[in-house]
Formats: C-alpha cells, structure tokens, sequence
C-alpha cells in the first residue's frame, strides 16, 4: 500500500512541477524576447544610406522614418556620432530628403548631444500628435574619417590612406582609375589627378585594407562615398595600395653632375620638372630653399654658370619668402606658367653652412648633448677640458639663460657621426663655441662615449601658476629669474614663449600681477615678438626708456598645454581668437569673411581653394561650433586694401587654421571682392548688454545642462556641468527671459516658472554662473550675459530652478492607499486626470512599475466617479512592451477635456509582496517589490509573527508555518529585509522594524518562506491535488475489491476446512 501511495504522489509532483514550469516560466522568456526596441539607426537620401538623409530607426516593424517635431541638433549630434560620421552640420527642415514611408515614428527624444547612443536619450511619446506627412527628420553630417597622402614626396601625391575607426588605412588597386583618383586629388585641394598608381607604386603601407572595387563617376565629395564592397571588405594585400599623382603635387630638387647642394633648381609641378627663375631670389629666399633641401641655412646664385641647353618648362618667378613660411610651398611668387622666364635666367644656386648649435635627447631645447652642424653633418664635441665655462658659452649662444651644469661622459647617449670639437678652452664670454680656443675642426683623441652635454637655467619659464605651463614670465640671463612687465606685452610674445616651452598655443595673457615685493625690479627691455622665432630669446627687443619699464604689474600667460589641475586653466574655445576672425558690418562674430591678422594687420583670405574643412577649422578655433557653409561672392565683404592669397589646406580636423598645410607658391592675386567666408553653427561671443561677458558656447559645445531634483527632467534645479563638474546657477536677477533659455534648451517647451531660494534643494560643487541676463532668445543658457564663470557672491540656498511647460509628473490619489487610487498626470503646471480607454494590461503594468507599485494593475470600475472640476489631459494611451515609462506610450494628444468625468482612470496595482516557489499564491517564499526590483527576505529574526503580518496583508488568512532556510527554493536579485521584527499586528511587512533596505549578511540559501491557512484550500482543489484524489480514489477501490477477494478466499478456506 506503501508503494503505491508514493507513485501517487510522484506522478501529482511531477505534474504540479510541469504545469508550474509551462504556466509560470514560459510568459516570462516570451516578454525578454521582446524586450527590444530600437536596434539600428541610418541616415538615408535616395535609397542609399549614408551621412546626411532623413532619419531611420529599426524597430520590431521594420524601418521607419522619425517626425522632425522637436528634433534638434543635440538629437543630430548623437546621430552622427553613433554612425562614424562626425557631428552634425545642419538639421534640415520639411522636405529635404523625404521619401515614402507609410507611417512616421512620433516619439520624441530628448539628447544632450553627448549621449553614444540615440537610444540612451529620454523619450517621450505622451501625448504627441499624429506627425504630418513629409515632416520627417533629417541630418546632414560633417563627416570625422580622413584622408592623405604618404610617401609620395609631398602632401599631393602618394599611397592612398584613410582615417576610419581610429586606424589608418590603405586602398586596393582592384579597379583603380583616374575617376577614383579625380575624387582624393579634389577633396584633399590638389587639383586633378595626373596618375593612379598601382601595385604599391608608394610602396607597401600597414594596417586594414579599408576600400576595394572602388568605382567612382569622379563627381563625388568624398572617396568613401564611391561605390565600393564596403568598409573592410577586400580581398587584397598591401602590395596592391593604390595611389595618386595630382596635378598640384609639388617637390624640389638640385640638379648637378657631382654635387649635392650645388646645382640648377627644379621644381615638380603639373607632373614635370622644371626649372624656377632667379628674380629676385633675396638672401631669406635663398636661406629657406636650402634649408628644405638639407643643404645649411644660407645660399648664392651663381651668375657665372652657362645657360642649360635643352628644352624644359620654367615654372615659376618672382619667389619673395617670408620669415614666417616654413618651406617654399609658402612663399608667395607669380602664377605658374609655362615660360615664367629666359633660359638665361634659370637659378643656379650654391648652398653654404653656417655651423649651427643644438642640444639633444636632454627632454628640453635647453638640456642635452652638445650637437654642431657643420660641412652638411650633425656632430658632436669632446668633454676634455669641458667645464662650465663652456657650457655657459653654449647657454648664451642657445637663449638658454645661464649653464646649471656641464655634463661629460655621454650622460646624455651615445651621438653619431663626426666628432667636431676637442680640447675647447673657453673664457665663457664667447659669442659662439666655436670662437673657443681648440684642436680644430674635425681633430680629436676620444670616442662617443665621451660626448659633452649641458644643463641650462632657460632663458624663460612661467613661474607660480600650479604648472609649468602658466604663471609669472620670468627671464634669466644670468643675474638670476626677472618678471617680465605687462607693458606693452603682446599676444605673439605668449605664442613664443609656450611654444618654446612646449606648451601649445597661448589662451591667455593677464596683467597687474602684483610683484612680489614691493623692490622687485622688472626686466629692462620690452619683447618684440613676432610670433614664429624659435624662442623668446631671438625675438627684437627695445630697451625701456632710462631702463625702467612703465607698468602696472607683471605679465602672466596661460598656455593651451596646461591641465585642467591649474586654477588658471580656462577651456580653449577662447584660444587665438586675436588671430583670426570672421566680421560682418564691421563687427566681429561667428559669420562673415574671414580675416587672419598678420604683421601687416588684418587681411581678408582669397576664396580660391577655400572649401568646408577650412571653415570648420575656423568656427572650431573661434569657439563657433561647426561651419554651416562658405558662401561664395560678395555675400559679407568689405573694402580692403589686399586679400592674402596663401591657400590652407586644413583636413578639418585642426584647432587651429595656422596647424593645416599652406601654400603660397605660384598662386595667383585674388580679384577684389572674391574673399573667403563662413557662416557657423554658434553665436560665439556678440557684444554684451550691461558690460558683461558671455561665456563662450556653441552648438557642439561639451558643456551639459540639467533639472535635477524635480521628479523629471523638465523641472527642477538648473545645474551646468563644466569643467567636469556639476555646478548650480545664482538666483540673483534670475527670471521667466533665463529659464526660458533653459528650457528651450533641453526641449522642455517654455518656462511656466523660474524658481528662486533653492527651490528644489540646496546643490553642491560649483556655483557656475550669477546676475543672468538673458533675453530669452539665447540657444544656451551659457551664452547669457553674467559675471563670468564661476564668478559669484551666493551660497547655493540661492541656487536657481525651473518648471518647464513640459514637466510631466505621474501619482495616485487615494486618501488611505499608496498604490491604488485616481490616476493623475502633472502636465502645463496644472494636474489632471487620464482616461482609462483603453488602458490595456501592458498599460496599467507600465503605470504601475513606473510608479513603484509593482508590475501589474487592474481598472475599477465600480469606483464612484468624482464630482471636482479638473483637466482630464490624455486618453487612448497605449503603451507596447519596449515603453520603461508612461511618458514613452503612444497616446491621444494633450486636450484639456479628453474624456468625461465617468472615464477617469482609477487603477489599482498589485500589492509591493507576493508569494513564489509554494503551491498557491499563499504558501512559498517571500518576495518584495523595491526600487524596481523584486527581492527576497533574510530568515534572521523570522517567525510566526513575521509571517502572519505577511499572510494578513497578502488575504490569506492566518500563518500555519514560518520556514526558514529557503524552505520553497532559493529566489535571486537584491536580499531586500534582514532582522524583521513584528508583533504580528502590524498592517503590512514594511511596517515591523527592520535592518535598511538591501542591508543584510544572508545569502539566498536563508530566503524567507510562509505557509497560510489560506493555502490548504487552493492545495486540496488545484488540478494536482484533483488528480492525486481520483488516483486515490482508484487505489482505494483496488483495495477493497483486494480486500473482498482476500476474504473472499479466506472465508473459502475455512468452509473447505
């Protein structure tokens, strides 16, 4: 009888365990797999998809496009980013880029700009109107991916690469042609293309293959818009790079039978050697030609060599170098031409070499091993005899202050090639090392490993500014560290002075630094700088008048290498803006003609070659955001004198207009009124009302802005994160113009309120900004008029908040529930109730989770409605499984009466506990609802009390039994409760004392569990215990017809007997 009980009770275990498992754990892996929502976002125009287009997300309907209602250059930004295609241009409007699409996805979303993902960005769908055919969001993107030349000789001609992903990478020949080659010549401004090369004609480059089976028409912008198998898609190796010859690929070479830096000079140009005329060739001219040629720093003609015979084009005349240009590409001449000149006037040219001085591999200009450039060879000196007598000759000779100390012994490594000097016996008031008494040039009697070196004060440092790269300018000729005044102390000095500090470019150059004593004197001469000597010791320099400079103070430069560490560091959207600007009617701003400020003042710059790479670099440089388009003509100019012709090649992605290659040479004048201009995507820096600063910004700015504290994101505490860190803004002069800013800001729609005396709590971190002033048009808050950032007289009980028209808030009203109740919707300042058609179960389980109440909810419907008069704002919300708020469901748009009274919502969620693991809903582990969340409860502490508040509150009568030790399973996720101490009376579990939430030293193995009275019920007449009956049932009959036979037989026996 034994045996076959317990085969009842396996075959209703067995079946309770399958039926558990089929109705409980199967809904569960349906809803993960739909938990996606959005998966892929692509930019489309003419079907093809790309970087600039309408807007398109993947949804679990397929593609569709999104409504430009509220779509934003944050939004856009995003956008670019996450398909590699840099930031974004423009956002254009209506129907720019449409195509057909049966329905237009309405959710709106809401970006900071510096999300990775459109998806990260909040989202909202509440309430947004049906999207008007055709009104579809669109993106034109500036694309981040790079090309160039290697190679090749010059930056016109070379291996093909491209800058994708963060690697540079090659191009296959398969298919390469003059068409292909025509698109890299045009986008990198080199004219046309001459030749495309094959078979690693540039030789063999390195890293991803990136393009192959390119087929272009030559008319496209970029290269990597041609047709291609896509990006990594190839099946070629190195050996087969292409590469390109274009028409304005330049080189220079001397031409002699037997000697390197003697000889006809010919330049590369229109794919042929050519030779360049004599007129007027000036020594700086000459200097810079054999410089580029590694043949010394100074160079003659030679009148007296007989005119070339043969036939040959002869490019270019009138060359007229500047100390500023770099290499002869720069120096402006006459256009090319076929016969510039005469064969008598071909240049024949003799380069010399002025010994030259350096120091090496000492980490600075001013430390290292001793190097002399000598007979077209760096070499270095001996350290016999040397001592600091030397060494104070070489610190002098370099601008490097005064000799710290004289180095022997190769401290500095091993050097190479002749030794020049030995023996040297300074007096150490040489001009020059090699004024010194010596061996001679070339003689001496040791090896490498002997190589002298020196340690030299600097002529200039920046003294007290937390860095080497900002503080006081100090200068040290060998009297000890002077301060330089701040009296006419100009911007390109700070140039020289942070390059030669290797700093970077100057941000900022402040006066009226107190000395340091009330004796100090300052540095005697007045800095001349031009802007591109090597150090500030070679700048001009005019003596002060009776040797007493006027000032207010010292000088303090702020360089752009410096860290955020500094206290004087500052962001550098303001760097350089002295250098270069754009104007319109005379004033100075984000949009305009370009103008670059030379030694001759401002000059406008030549259209000619002026394409959108270099506009970017200029909005970037001048705090502008990104350039929108180069208008062509007479669209801002201005009278001047000349328009600079030197042309820039910039890549766009420079800080600077001066960091991109320039060529001056063979380009022709500039007609009158052909000036080059941008109009950028910023409002930079306009002229403030009340004489206060704008704090720089543009639509690409890093800066972020927030409501916190506020129960959404459209209301709140106004908070700006800058400089990596969130600071809050001064209620002082705050109002309805300054949150407008904000809120348009963040797509919150108006400002219904600008609240005052930290209205939404008290902040921490900075007070950012004080005293606003906005007008209300600004498109961030950060371009307002104020005192500067983080220029202050408050403490943060004055911090400054907003409520946006858009602040949505959701809650239940009830008089004694928490989770059951009216279901009302904060919305334009006012709060009213929703609709409750059609409130499906996905809806209600969205309201309810949002809410904190669990996730599942009923309507009631036999709730009286309500009599008071209040907005019913919303109905037919319809939320669908991928929706995380209420705010994110489709619905009816806002309306003031969007239903009768009798249509209220009044819902009521599932209780914050529940039972699992048991045989009904009142017997199993126990499991609370925190923070969005279910957990389980420590059995520390856990007894009958416990679990009869659990079975009370649940309606499941009373507790029978308090297991402990993960009685019913062990659960998983947070331990919520530990050491719950009830009385047993209390109304709910969350009302005994106990240990803080998510506080305890329990492992799941000590889930709590209960077991109600309730539970007996459901357990006898669940369809398991029905089957466990009838099979009980069925054995007992097979027992007593064994019983009946049994004495049935025996009762036979006996009568037998």
């Amino acid at each position: 009888m034994h045996v076959y009980i317990c085969i009842c009770v396996g075959v209703c275990l067995y079946i309770h365990s399958f039926l558990k498992s089929f109705i409980h754990y199967r809904p569960y892996k349906f809803l993960l797999l739909n938990l996606t929502s959005y998966t892929e976002v692509r930019l489309t125009k003419n079907g093809s998809s790309q970087c600039e287009g309408q807007v398109e997300m993947k949804t679990s309907g397929g593609w569709r496009t999104l409504c430009a209602s509220h779509w934003n250059m944050a939004n856009a930004n995003v956008v670019c980013r996450q398909l590699g295609c840099g930031v974004a241009l423009s956002t254009p409007k209506g129907a720019y880029f449409v195509e057909e699409h049966d329905e237009i996805w309405r959710d709106r979303f809401h970006c900071s700009g510096s999300e990775s993902f459109l998806w990260n960005c909040p989202v909202t769908a509440l309430g947004v109107p049906a999207c008007a055919h055709g009104d579809t969001a669109s993106v034109v993107c500036l694309d981040s991916r790079e090309l160039r030349l290697v190679d090749g000789g010059g930056r016109c001609a070379g291996r093909v690469e491209i800058l994708q992903q963060g690697s540079w990478g090659s191009i296959c020949d398969d298919s390469w042609d003059l068409s292909d080659a025509h698109v890299v010549c045009r986008q990198l401004g080199c004219g046309v293309a001459l030749e495309a090369t094959i078979s690693a004609h540039f030789g063999e480059g390195s890293g991803p293959i990136w393009l192959d089976e390119l087929n272009c028409t030559g008319e496209e912008a970029h290269v990597w818009q041609c047709p291609s198998q896509g990006w990594g898609q190839h099946n070629c190796r190195h050996k087969e790079d292409a590469g390109v010859i274009c028409s304005e690929f330049l080189a220079l070479r001397m031409v002699s039978e037997e000697q390197k830096c003697t000889g006809w000079l010919e330049v590369f140009y229109n794919n042929s050697w050519g030779s360049v005329c004599h007129s007027p060739m000036e020594a700086m001219t000459l200097s810079l030609i054999c410089i580029q040629l590694g043949c010394g720093d100074s160079g003659t003609l030679n009148f007296l060599v007989p005119p070339r015979e043969g036939s040959r084009p002869r490019w270019v005349d009138g060359i007229r170098c500047r100390r500023m240009d770099a290499s002869l590409w720069q120096c402006p001449s006459d256009p090319w031409k076929q016969r510039s000149c005469s064969s008598k006037e071909e240049a024949h040219i003799t380069c010399a070499d002025t010994p030259q001085l350096r120091l090496v591999d000492g980490g600075s200009r001013c430390a290292g091993r001793v190097e002399i450039f000598y007979q077209h060879s760096w070499g270095t000196v001996c350290h016999d005899r040397w001592d600091l007598r030397e060494a104070h000759v070489v610190c002098r000779q370099l601008g490097c202050g005064v000799a710290l100390n004289a180095m022997c012994c190769a401290q500095f490594g091993e050097g190479s090639g002749p030794i020049w000097l030995d023996e040297l016996q300074c007096t150490g008031e040489e001009d020059q090392l090699w004024k010194c008494p010596s061996l001679g040039w070339g003689r001496y009697n040791c090896g490498h490993f002997l190589d002298a070196g020196v340690i030299c004060s600097g002529f200039v440092r920046l003294d007290g500014g937390g860095g080497p790269c900002s503080g006081r300018v100090e200068v040290n000729s060998g009297g000890g560290w002077t301060p330089v005044s701040d009296g006419n102390f100009t911007f390109p000095t700070a140039q020289v002075i942070c390059a030669e500090l290797g700093c970077g470019k100057a941000a900022m150059v402040l006066g009226n630094l107190p000395l340091k004593e009330a004796s100090e004197q300052v540095w005697a001469e007045e800095f001349q700088c031009k802007g591109w000597e090597p150090g500030l010791w070679f700048c001009p320099r005019r003596a002060c008048p009776g040797g007493s400079c006027q000032h207010s103070g010292a000088v303090q430069v702020v360089c752009s290498g410096e860290t955020y560490g500094s206290t004087l560091t500052f962001l550098h959207t303001l760097l350089w803006q002295q250098n270069v600007r754009l104007t319109k009617n005379g004033s100075s701003q984000c949009e305009g003609q370009v103008e670059m400020k030379t030694s001759g003042g401002w000059r406008t710059l030549c259209a000619s070659h002026w394409n959108m790479a270099n506009a970017n670099v200029v909005c970037r440089q001048l705090g502008c955001g990104v350039a929108l388009s180069t208008p062509k003509g007479a669209y801002f100019v201005e009278g001047h004198d000349e328009i600079w012709r030197d042309r820039f090649h910039c890549s766009g992605s420079e800080s600077f207009l001066w960091n991109c290659p320039v060529t001056a040479l063979g380009v022709p004048a500039c007609a009158h009124g052909d000036t080059a201009s941008v109009v950028c995507s910023g409002k930079g820096g306009q002229a403030s009302p009340r004489g206060k600063t704008h704090p720089e910004g543009s639509s690409l700015d890093s800066r972020e802005l927030r409501l916190v504290d506020g129960g959404g994101r459209c209301a709140g505490r106004a908070e700006i994160l800058q400089q990596g860190s969130w600071g809050s803004i001064c209620d002082d002069s705050w109002d309805l113009s300054d949150a407008h800013v904000v809120c348009r800001q963040l797509g919150c729609g108006v400002a219904l309120e600008a609240t005052i005396s930290a209205h939404f709590g008290e902040g921490s971190g900075p007070i950012w900004l004080d005293e606003l002033n906005c007008t209300g048009e600004e498109a961030h808050v950060w371009q307002c008029p104020s005192q500067g950032w983080g220029q202050h007289n408050c403490r943060h009980k004055e911090d400054a908040g907003v409520i946006c028209s858009e602040f949505l808030a959701l809650r239940m009203v009830s008089e004694d529930q928490e989770c059951a109740g009216w279901l009302e919707v904060f919305y334009n300042n006012t709060w009213g109730s929703v609709c409750h058609s059609p409130m499906e179960a996905v809806t209600l389980s969205v309201i309810c989770r949002h809410l904190g109440c669990g996730d599942s909810g009923i309507l009631n419907s036999s709730v009286p409605h309500r009599k008071d008069s209040r907005p019913r704002w919303v109905d037919n919300i319809r939320c669908r499984k991928t929706d995380t708020s209420l705010w994110q469901c489709p619905s009816d748009p806002w309306k003031q009466r969007s239903c009768s009274p009798k249509e209220e919502a009044y819902i009521m969620c599932s209780e914050k506990l529940r039972l699992r693991g048991g045989d009904s809903r009142c017997s199993g582990r126990v499991e609370v609802w925190h923070e969005g969340s279910w957990g389980t409860v420590c059995d520390d502490s856990w007894s009958l009390a416990e679990a009869e508040v659990v079975c009370q509150q649940l309606g499941c009568g009373s507790a029978l039994e308090a297991p402990g030790e993960a009685a019913f399973g062990p659960g998983n996720g947070s331990i919520w409760l530990d050491e719950v101490q009830c009385r047993g009376r209390e109304p709910s579990l969350w009302a005994c004392a106990a240990a803080l939430w998510g506080q305890s030293n329990c492992k799941h193995e000590e889930d709590a569990s209960v077991r109600c009275s309730a539970s007996v019920v459901p357990g006898v007449f669940s369809l398991p215990g029905i089957l466990c009956m009838i099979l009980g049932a069925l054995l007992f009959l097979v027992l007593i017809i064994l019983g009946t036979q049994l004495l049935k037989r025996r009762s036979e026996h006996q009568g037998g007997a």
